[in-house]
């Protein structure tokens, strides 16, 4: 199941986004994405833009265990989407945290919807049960942070977990996380190991 041979994704057209397994070299366009947020928003809580080197250390760190998608308009790269680890523990491998950015000039535009369509179905195929987004939430609405991110967590199924209040600041606001979480399977008494994305 190496990620390598391109065999465990499968290349599909959702409309006109083609969403395919990420490239390392990628990591430049994904920096372009990311950026905005991390300089104009509250979505991140990151304050300084990582460099393209640091992005791609992300990227192969992640792909040793899970999948790290994008999406191409017309050959550009329009978001991206990844899962990551939930908790360091192996009780917890059945579940792991998904993230998604899309560029913020193609919102609406379907691309969310096909990325996390098509990390759901490769995370369903490593036997993963639980799928858990960490959001950032404001207690009202304001220039750097909307309920967007959750609306479309709930449109995708997802359901409201915990909240933890004002510990995120940022732009000079604090700020409170949500956690929300979906169920990609039934929980049966013996579950499925696992597959890790690169082994």
């Amino acid at each position: 199941m190496q990620y390598r041979d391109m065999e465990y994704i499968e290349e599909t057209e959702e409309g006109q986004n083609f969403i395919r397994l990420v490239k390392p070299e990628d990591a430049g366009r994904l920096v372009e994405i990311y950026a905005p947020y991390v300089k104009q928003t509250a979505v991140t809580f990151e304050y300084e833009v990582p460099s393209v080197a640091e992005f791609r250390k992300r990227i192969e760190s992640i792909l040793k265990k899970y999948p790290y998608l994008v999406a191409e308009q017309d050959g550009e790269i329009t978001g991206y989407a990844y899962a990551g680890v939930f908790i360091e523990r192996p009780a917890a491998d059945w579940a792991a945290e998904a993230a998604i950015y899309v560029d913020r000039g193609r919102r609406r535009s379907g691309v969310g919807r096909a990325l996390y369509e098509a990390l759901e179905k490769a995370l369903i195929r490593q036997n993963i049960l639980n799928i858990n987004a960490c959001i950032a939430c404001p207690e009202a609405e304001d220039e750097y942070l909307t309920y967007d991110s959750i609306r479309f967590h709930e449109r995708m199924g997802y359901r409201m977990a915990g909240r933890f209040h004002q510990c995120g600041y940022k732009f000079g606001h604090w700020y409170d996380l949500v956690w929300m979480e979906k169920h990609l399977g039934e929980h049966p008494a013996k579950p499925e190991a696992v597959k890790w994305f690169a082994h």
